[in-house]
């Protein structure tokens, strides 16, 4: 394992510092939240665009895509240092990390040239269209169907926890075609215009006081066959490209960490508290075990080698880190802590807000449980779970269901 960076990857370290320092600010608690959605959406685009002009919106991606047809290993840095600002990039997270590189691989050269360069530029914002009431962490299990009329596919369904779908223009939406097959063979993938008739976006008011997630209701959406990804029931390949992604895009977690916990406590006068100091290096110690975790997945990277399955370790570790330091905060805050509103409450109610946000952190983008399957399983080599329904078709699961009721 090799912590330091090669001359080319420090040299471009420096590249990316100097960029950055040229068009933001240094982070700062709550700068990213100053304004409403709109405000921040323009900024969002805003600097998108700038880091497109200057080269680093997709590091990875070949000139002709638009990008800068750097390593994987640049974007590492990149993000490293990107995370050092106060750099809006939440809405084009989920576009660019997932469903854009899932067009690229999946689409026609037809769909590369109309919808590419545009979310690159900040232009266009997409989301994922995956999970719903029943198909959370068994995506395939889900209900949404599209059937077939001519050169249209005619989708009906719901889906549920769409991250960004009240803001976006554009998504990937997986779909049932085909009922007969077992449920990871019977599903397809398509590119669904947001805005269009039939498509009904219904935010969802979150226990944090935000509502970035979603429900959406297709009725009767028409969307051409052309804007299929991949063959019909070919759906489940195509979505792993892009879950492949997203377990990359979610392993860091927003929010208040040990330093920040720890300016807080002195401050606050709790910093020579021994149960509170206790804590504090447990939570150093978890931190600098991630960060030495992560270590290996960027010498992999650097090598141009590919990481394994050991990234899902990341998300489990920081989400309840998360949740455990802003509890605490709270709890040293004593009457204070109740207190929700950010020019009122000490320290910007940042520990509040990202108390409220870390349960969903816990399960969006897999569940803690679906995560230590997948350690369970992939890293450590424990036997699968047995799956009594893989070779039964989807219409045969729903019937025992119905049956047993």
């Amino acid at each position: 394992m090799d912590f330091n960076d090669t001359p080319e990857e420090a040299e471009f370290r420096g590249e990316a510092r100097a960029f950055l320092s040229q068009h933001l600010k240094p982070k700062t608690p709550g700068a990213l939240r100053a304004g409403g959605r709109e405000d921040f959406l323009a900024r969002a685009k805003a600097w998108q665009k700038t880091k497109a002009e200057g080269g680093f919106a997709q590091i990875t991606w070949p000139k002709e895509m638009g990008g800068r047809g750097g390593t994987v290993m640049q974007q590492v840095i990149w993000g490293q240092e990107e995370a050092k600002f106060d750099a809006p990039t939440g809405p084009f997270a989920i576009g660019l990390g997932m469903c854009i590189p899932t067009v690229i691989a999946f689409g026609s050269d037809a769909h590369k040239k109309r919808y590419v360069q545009k979310a690159l530029m900040g232009e266009e914002i997409w989301c994922q269209l995956f999970s719903e009431p029943a198909a959370g962490s068994d995506v395939a299990g889900l209900k949404t169907k599209a059937i077939k009329d001519g050169d249209e596919w005619v989708i009906n369904g719901q889906k549920v926890w769409t991250s960004g779908a009240h803001y976006s223009d554009y998504g990937i939406l997986l779909v049932r075609t085909d009922p007969n097959v077992p449920k990871h063979k019977g599903l397809t993938m398509f590119i669904v215009d947001m805005k269009q008739q039939g498509v009904d976006v219904r935010p969802i008011h979150q226990a944090s006081g935000g509502s970035e997630f979603n429900e959406v209701y297709f009725t009767d959406v028409r969307i051409p066959d052309s804007d299929r990804l991949g063959e019909p029931g070919m759906g489940w390949k195509v979505a792993l490209v892009t879950l492949m992604n997203e377990r990359l895009a979610v392993g860091g977690s927003p929010g208040p960490d040990w330093k920040e916990i720890m300016d807080y406590a002195r401050s606050a006068g709790t910093i020579s508290d021994q149960a509170f100091r206790e804590k504090l290096a447990d939570w150093y110690v978890a931190a600098q075990g991630y960060k030495l975790t992560k270590f290996r997945t960027q010498t992999a990277l650097s090598r141009g080698e590919t990481p394994g399955p050991e990234n899902s370790i990341g998300k489990i570790i920081n989400a309840n880190h998360l949740q455990d330091i802003c509890n605490s905060a709270i709890e040293m805050q004593d009457h204070y802590g109740l207190i929700l509103d950010k020019d009122e409450a000490p320290a910007e109610a940042i520990f509040q807000e990202s108390f409220m946000w870390a349960p969903g952190l816990r399960i969006a983008g897999g569940t803690d449980e679906i995560l230590k399957n997948i350690i369970a399983e992939r890293v450590l080599g424990l036997p699968q779970d047995v799956r009594v329904d893989k070779d039964k078709s989807f219409a045969e699961m729903n019937q025992e269901r119905h049956d047993i009721r």
